[in-house]
């Protein structure tokens, strides 16, 4: 399970620093970041995805949390096969705290032939 330890350590290293930008060395003026700018994303093997491995539930879960720890309106963005939705959809909800105050979107989209499975988080457009 080399991908599940080195996908946690992502996802706990993003999590532990909140995503928070590097302060910059320049005194130039900086452009505000992209509303479209993903927080994480990483891909789902298949063969964990297949099993219901218990440590990619586990990180799933660190991804819902990552969301509602988010200061703006966050989109979860999940491409897989419609048959595991459910599954995926549920392990995110888990990691949700019930009293989080970011508003939270969900967003399943199919995989097509060759797509990887993945998990994307990232600010909501317009939010």
């Amino acid at each position: 399970m080399k991908w599940a330890a080195s996908l946690f350590a992502i996802v706990v290293a993003l999590a532990a620093t909140g995503c928070a930008p590097m302060p910059a060395a320049s005194t130039a003026p900086q452009e505000k970041p992209s509303a479209s700018a993903e927080i994480i994303r990483f891909e789902i093997p298949a063969d964990a995805l297949g099993a219901r491995d218990p440590q990619l539930t586990a990180i799933l879960a660190k991804a819902g949390a990552l969301a509602a720890a988010q200061k703006q309106p966050t989109t979860i963005l999940v491409t897989a096969l419609a048959q595991d939705f459910p599954y995926l959809n549920q392990a995110i909800w888990k990691g949700i705290p019930a009293r989080h105050t970011v508003k939270l979107s969900l967003e399943n989209l199919t995989a097509g032939a060759r797509q990887p499975y993945s998990v994307s988080l990232k600010p909501t457009q317009g939010g």
